[in-house]
């Protein structure tokens, strides 16, 4: 199958550009039901009080911009609701949605989240390499966000979760809920005057991850709080779309230059491994539609112990005993179950061969087509 997606040519004058407004007010504007993938980091209204100093009395450069302030928490939530009822429209049926935050605002968030309709299907601690430390010295230092991933509705099944490529990238390990990144510092923190252009800018490491694991070459990719634009830069790098959501326009413009520098993976280098799980399904009865096999053909197990003749119907007969390959490969043996597609032989020439070779000459007669 390609890996990238047929566009939509509803959401085609969207893609790749970045909208300077308000996130809601944005949203409602664009198509429903065309956006393959949410990234947001809202406000987190962390309701600091005061100036943060280090033990030495110099300031912290603490999130103190007037976004992340609500006079109340009710104010955030109705904020919450709102942002959260438009970007579900714009999500496609398969469609998911990453939002993070800190203690402060992530349970409200989730709470939103499940009244709204969606589906959560996990939540990530992103363990930051480097935190900032606590410099009061009267809590722990606060070393981790929250993340939830989260389907469109509760009876989402065909959303997009790269599991194998994730493994592998894992080095065969399956991909765990806590991930251990550094915070967003160095040459890829943008400034200003020497000082931080935005209070909250998140790691390349960390959308590359959510990318990789929830969506595919092509998609389109919406972050409607989009800051200095690290979703669209990650997004541009990885072969999707994006579209930016963003009301100051001073970060605006650093994120536009910012994305135009970047430069696209060559597109075969995006391409990610893909079990059986995310192949297309093949009945049995396919092979003899296409020919490859015959009503009549005797199949038998590797050592030719056991036979079965192939009916026209796709089912197979060994002895009384008739079905799918799969229950009379159990039959014949004494088991409960046996997958059909190793355990049953087809003789090919002087070669004796499972007949799931020939499932794999269909998916790959089907990718050549898709």
């Amino acid at each position: 199958m390609r890996a990238e997606r047929i566009a939509n040519p509803a959401i085609a004058g969207w893609q790749d550009t970045i909208i300077t407004g308000d996130s809601i007010a944005a949203l409602e504007k664009l198509p429903a039901a065309s956006v393959d993938l949410v990234f947001a980091d809202p406000p987190y209204n962390l309701q600091l009080e005061g100036r943060l100093t280090r033990p030495d009395q110099s300031e912290v450069d603490a999130v103190d911009d007037a976004w992340d302030q609500f006079s109340s928490f009710a104010e955030y939530d109705a904020f919450t609701r709102a942002w959260l009822r438009a970007a579900r429209r714009v999500l496609k049926p398969e469609g998911t949605l990453w939002v993070i935050g800190s203690y402060h605002n992530i349970f409200r968030v989730g709470s939103i989240l499940q009244d709204l309709g969606y589906w959560i299907l996990n939540d990530i601690v992103w363990r930051k390499a480097n935190p900032m430390p606590n410099f009061r010295g009267r809590r722990f230092t606060n070393a981790h966000e929250t993340l939830i991933w989260a389907g469109r509705d509760a009876g989402a099944r065909n959303y997009t979760f790269n599991y194998d490529a994730l493994k592998v990238f894992n080095d065969d390990l399956q991909m765990r809920s806590d991930w251990l990144l550094p915070l967003c510092t160095g040459g890829e923190r943008l400034k200003l005057d020497g000082r931080k252009l935005h209070a909250t800018q998140k790691p390349e490491a960390l959308l590359y991850r959510i990318m990789l694991a929830t969506s595919r070459p092509g998609d389109v990719v919406l972050d409607p709080f989009f800051g200095t634009g690290t979703t669209g830069a990650v997004a541009k790098r990885l072969g999707r779309h994006f579209i930016g959501i963003e009301r100051d326009p001073d970060y605006v413009e650093a994120a536009a230059t910012r994305i135009a520098g970047v430069e696209p993976y060559d597109g075969g280098a995006l391409e990610t491994v893909r079990g059986k799980r995310a192949e297309p399904r093949i009945p049995f009865g396919t092979l003899l539609e296409a020919g490859l096999i015959t009503p009549g053909a005797v199949l038998t197990d590797a050592g030719a112990r056991y036979a079965a003749v192939v009916r026209a119907d796709g089912s197979v007969q060994a002895g009384p005993v008739s079905g799918s390959i799969h229950r009379v490969g159990a039959a014949v043996q004494g088991l409960e179950a046996c997958n059909g597609w190793t355990f049953w032989h087809l003789q090919d020439g002087a070669t004796r061969r499972p007949i799931d070779h020939l499932r794999q000459i269909v998916r790959q007669t089907l990718a050549a087509v898709a």
